[in-house]
This record gives structure tokens, C-alpha cells and sequence, in this order.
């Protein structure tokens, strides 16, 4: 069966090593070793170094434990090349890392670093993301800390002691086809001109497949059939993982609702190719790091099936 690469900011090079997390004396252990890599996180950005290809900036030796002691804790994130890895929050701190790089919004590099780099500064970005929005417990309010590698916090109230784990939000997305025509849409909050494929998040109670066919409804009135998974991408902007199909439209026929998407249009296999796409900037497809452009590439011939190796 053929393979194919993964979707950006999904590689499986991360060990995450969960069963490690419980020992704190490793923990601290792997924190103060040599071998240790930082990745310092700014309010949602990432650090990168500039000037040419963009390149991840992972922090060790002197320069990693002083950033990494500044922080107020650190989250393990696994083994890469048998280095352990820790993100650590640096919004708020005196740190001398912006001498290293820029701090910036991942999505503005991520198609341009290497897989394995893209997918570390992802995972560090929703750990960090879901950390400085759980300091209090949601059962009874009182401070939460930090515990397990940084992949639990658990709640200081001797009668509560609820823990609170990392939040995945799934969403499904969907390209939506009917013979040689796909229907993409353009959201309220895209830059002008930017299509992409129709998007929504899982309801309780809901499978991925009915929740493909209530959103394809709720936006464009368009019935599906034959809802078909091809991958999935985590998306921690902020908290969201992707899973993605290809969905067959009953008909042409659709009918867009504007407190969903600015505008929608059906687009043929023709229209999509590069020489045959407006100049002015009136359409253009989703960037190359989204699952959204993949699902695209693949309807259109671009990419292969959907199996990925472990």
C-alpha cells in the first residue's frame, strides 16, 4: 500500500513517553540534564530564528536551564532523538531569548520548517495555550498546579482534588465534491480572496459523519453522501485537531448562509489550476501547512491515498 507523508504538525518522531510523566524525581532529573531542549513560547508565538529559511530555536546548556528557571513550570513533552523536550512559558518574563530569533505566530512559518520541527513548537504551543487558561479549578474554583510532566493540574482544594487534563477540540472538515465541481467557501474572518474547504466543530453526542453532514447543511443547504475519512492534523490554534473527509454533494444546488460564510462557490479541476486562477487576488486556495489545502491536492490528483504509516 502506498504511503505519503503526514499532515505538518502531526509527525510521529515525538516520544511522548507518557508513562515517565508520574516520576517527578525523573522529571527534574531530565529537566537538568545536558541533554535537555527548551522550547520558550511568547503568548501563542513561537521562537524562530530569522533571516533565510525560518529554523526552531531550541534552547539547552546554560542559556535552556536560565530560560527554563525563569519559567514557572515546565511540561514534558517527550523524547526527539533520545533528547528530552520541555516547553516552557516565557510571556511576562525577563528572558535574553529574543536575542535568538523573533517570537511569531507558527502559522506563518510552519509550512516552511522541517516536519519534525513544526510538529514540536505545535505541541509546545497547546500545552503552553491550555496551561495559562486552567490556573483555577472549574468544579470549585481554587488554584489549580501543576502536575504529571505538566500534562495534569490538579486542584489544591483538599476537598475537591479534581484534575484537569489538556482540551482537544475536534473538528471535522470536509471537501465537499459532485462529479468534476468542489465547493469551497469563504469564511468572514479570511484574508480577501482566501477559499477553503467547509469546516465545524463536533457537537455532544455526535459522530464525525453526522457532524460532516450537519455542517455542509447548516452552511450551504447542500445534502452529502458517501462521507469519507482521508487524515487528520492537529491544530492548536488554540486547541483544535482536524479530521478531515471527503464528502459527495447530492447535487449542485446550494444555498449559503451568511452568518456562516462570507460567500461559497463550486470550483472545477480546471478552474483550480495555477495559470487558471484570478490575478487580482479574488480567489486563491488555503495555505500549504493546512489539512484543508491536503484535501484539496487529493481531489484534485495531487496526492495519494489516505493510509500513513505509524
Amino acid at each position: 500500500m502506498q504511503q505519503r507523508s503526514r499532515n505538518p504538525y502531526s509527525s510521529a518522531e515525538i516520544d511522548r513517553s507518557s508513562l515517565e510523566r508520574d516520576n517527578e524525581e525523573r522529571m527534574i532529573e531530565l529537566a537538568s540534564s545536558g541533554e535537555a531542549r527548551f522550547v520558550p513560547i511568547d503568548s501563542e508565538k513561537n521562537l524562530v530564528k530569522s533571516g533565510g529559511m525560518p529554523e526552531a530555536v531550541f534552547l539547552q546548556g546554560m542559556m535552556g536551564r536560565a530560560v527554563a528557571g525563569a519559567a514557572d513550570h515546565h511540561i514534558f513533552l517527550g523524547y526527539v532523538d533520545g533528547a528530552p523536550y520541555f516547553a516552557v512559558d516565557v510571556t511576562g518574563k525577563d528572558t535574553p531569548v529574543s536575542t535568538l530569533g523573533d517570537f511569531v505566530d507558527l502559522r506563518q512559518v510552519g509550512a516552511l520548517l522541517f516536519a519534525k520541527e513544526g510538529s514540536i513548537l505545535a505541541y509546545a504551543r497547546g500545552m503552553t495555550y491550555w496551561h495559562r487558561r486552567h490556573k483555577f479549578c472549574g468544579v470549585c474554583g481554587s488554584i489549580t498546579t501543576v502536575a504529571k510532566g505538566g500534562h495534569v493540574r490538579r486542584c489544591t482544594n483538599e476537598s475537591c482534588k479534581t484534575e484537569h487534563f489538556p482540551r482537544t477540540d475536534p473538528a471535522v472538515i470536509m471537501l465537499v465534491h459532485h462529479g468534476d465541481k468542489c465547493l469551497l467557501g469563504r469564511g468572514k474572518q479570511f484574508p480577501r480572496g482566501m477559499h477553503s474547504t467547509l469546516a465545524g466543530f463536533v457537537e455532544p453526542g455526535e459522530s464525525f459523519e453526522d457532524a460532516v453532514a450537519r455542517e455542509v447543511y447548516e452552511e450551504v443547504k447542500v445534502r452529502v453522501k458517501n462521507v469519507t475519512y482521508r487524515s487528520s492534523q492537529p491544530w492548536p490554534f488554540p486547541a483544535s485537531v482536524m479530521i478531515g473527509f471527503h464528502a459527495e454533494a447530492e447535487s449542485l444546488d446550494y444555498e449559503v448562509n451568511l452568518d456562516e460564510l462570507a460567500e461559497a462557490r463550486w470550483m472545477s479541476r480546471d478552474d483550480l489550476k495555477p495559470e487558471n486562477m484570478p490575478k487580482d487576488g479574488s480567489f486563491f486556495m488555503p495555505r500549504r501547512d493546512s489539512i484543508a489545502r491536503r484535501l484539496i491536492e487529493e481531489w484534485l490528483g495531487h496526492e495519494a491515498g489516505p493510509s500513513i504509516s505509524g
